[in-house]
This record gives structure tokens, sequence and C-alpha cells, in this order.
């Protein structure tokens, strides 16, 4: 209801037609004559302003030069198709939290640095599983490269990079994810290769070089494992899964081993023990270990890419 007072103020356009029945409803409209204050009527907070008028201010607030003046929000982020895919992915976790997990802890996954060991099939499921729980800082290690097979199977490659010898799936993996995901997603792609048992080196002219390869690329595999929080096991030899297996137990880092084949799947877990976790979180001592990858095995590491038939190499036909 508008006081009398107020209607006062306005005119009614109707009554240039002479009857409002006449007008085709423009008398409904109201026409009124607004007056913007200076800034000199408003009431500021600033002892040095007398103003005449008492306006409170809305809208407006004195800035760092302590001045009226307008406040800017940049939107853009919330129109950004990286930005909206990360709401949309936070949300699903929420409404997963909500539903059916409710310890799960959103904040601590995305603040997880996660180790990939291989950049192949498994390395691509898992990584895409990854960013679908939260996780935003992945390290691959591979150090092989992209080929014409792989991008059917490994869902991080295109054929552009198999082209010119093809490019190195650890780096084509980590360009992909941030693509993928996002430019707020951490990722990186480390060319090394693990060394393993049963693979000799150190032989012929160029040994004592090899040797130091070797060595260093050791150092910076124990390295990478004691900087992440966890480690997925995704490699494609057995005697590959050794060496990451020992290090993960004496940098008590969780380490998830997982292996594919034609007909059969493996999953083991390694490095400290959930009571070792426990025990850790507790400053307790109550604790058990956890094997290498060896350790339940009656076969010892060796070659098995050596003396193997194509079929006994293919990491999709063999068992």
């Amino acid at each position: 209801e508008i006081s009398e007072n107020f209607t006062n103020d306005f005119e009614d356009v109707g009554d240039e037609y002479g009857s409002d029945d006449d007008d085709g409803g423009i008398g409904q409209s109201l026409l009124v004559d607004i007056k913007i204050p200076l800034a000199e009527d408003y009431q500021w907070s600033s002892p040095s302003v007398s103003p005449t008028n008492c306006y409170k201010c809305v809208g407006w607030e004195l800035n760092k030069n302590n001045k009226p003046g307008p406040r800017s929000i940049d939107l853009r982020p919330l129109v950004s198709p990286s930005h909206l895919a990360r709401q949309a992915n936070d949300l699903n976790l929420r409404l997963m939290k909500w539903r059916a997990l409710p310890s799960l802890d959103v904040e601590k996954l995305s603040q997880l640095k996660v180790l990939l060991l291989g950049a192949g099939t498994l390395g691509c499921g898992v990584a895409r599983t990854l960013l679908g729980w939260g996780v935003r800082q992945i390290t691959f290690v591979d150090s092989g490269r992209v080929s014409y097979s792989n991008p059917v199977r490994q869902s991080l490659f295109g054929i552009d990079d198999c082209m010119d010898g093809g490019k190195y799936k650890a780096v084509a993996a980590a360009e992909s994810l941030v693509t993928v995901a996002g430019p707020d997603v951490k990722s990186e792609g480390v060319v090394l290769s693990i060394p393993m048992p049963g693979h000799s080196f150190g032989g012929g002219k160029d040994g004592i070089a090899e040797a130091a390869g070797v060595k260093k690329d050791v150092e910076r595999l124990h390295a990478l494992v004691e900087e992440h929080d966890a480690v997925f096991l995704l490699t494609d030899t057995r005697e590959s899964r050794w060496l990451p297996t020992v290090m993960a137990l004496a940098t008590n880092t969780p380490l998830i081993n997982a292996a594919l084949g034609l007909d059969s799947w493996l999953v083991m877990r390694h490095g400290p023990h959930s009571s070792a976790l426990y025990a850790a979180n507790n400053n307790s001592s109550d604790c058990q270990r956890l094997g290498c990858y060896f350790c339940s095995d009656v076969v010892a590491p060796e070659n098995s890419t050596r003396d193997r038939t194509l079929d006994q190499q293919c990491t999709v036909t063999r068992p």
C-alpha cells in the first residue's frame, strides 16, 4: 500500500487521456521524478564531512584513500569451464559424503600427493579415478613412449601423442590430465626407469656410466616415494614391482600394487600395515610389517621379458 504523501509525488500518465478507460492501460502506470543525491548529501563515517542532509550510504564504501567509491568483484571464474567442472565434481563428493560416507575427508583428499608408477592402461585409469575422488596432485613415472596401439586402451593418450616416435608416456599423461580436469590440477611427468632384479647393467665399454645412471634412478625413485603420501604401483613386469615395495616399507608410505592380465587381475597392499599407520598417528608401538612383492612368492625375481614369445611379453594377452 502506498501512503498518501508518497502518491502525491507521482503523476498518473492516464490523466493525459482524460479517462482511465480509454488509455489502453496506460492509466495504470505511474511516473515519478527521481532525485539522485550528491556525495556531500550522504552521512559518511568520516568526521571531516558534515552533511546537511542525513542520507545513509548503501552500496558504497570508503576505499583505501578514504573516499567513497564502488567495489568490484571478479566473477569470471564462475563461468570458467574448469571452475564449473571442479564445482560439479566437488558436489558429487559432498553428496557421497552426505549419503554414504560420512567419514569421508574431502579436504584431505584434495591435499594428497599421489605417485603413479606406470602410465599405461592402469596408470591412465587410476589417474582419472583419483580425479573423481578429488585428488589434485598426481605424479607419473614411466620411461616408455606412446605407441599407436596405446590410445584405444589408455584413456589419456591420443593419436597425436604417437607421432614422431611418440611422446614420453609420463609427460603426455601429465599434460592430458590438466586438459581433462583444468589448470588447478598439479600433474607432473617424470621419465625414469625402475631398476629391476634380473636385468643386468654395467657391462661393456659404457658400463661405468650405465651403473651411475642406475644409481641415479634409484635415488630419484626413493626421493619421489618419500615426497608423496601414497603410491600406486602399476608397472608391466613382475620384477619392476620389487624395489618400489621395499622403498615404500622403508619410507612408511602406503603402496597399492595392481596388475592386470587377459583373464586375471591382482591387487596387493605394501608399505606400512594399517596398524602401523594407526600407531604413527596415536604414538603407539603396536604395529606389524608387510612384506615386499616377492616375500610370499616361491619364484625369485628375474627378467620376465628375456627369451619370451611376443604373446608372453604382451601386457594384454598374458595372464
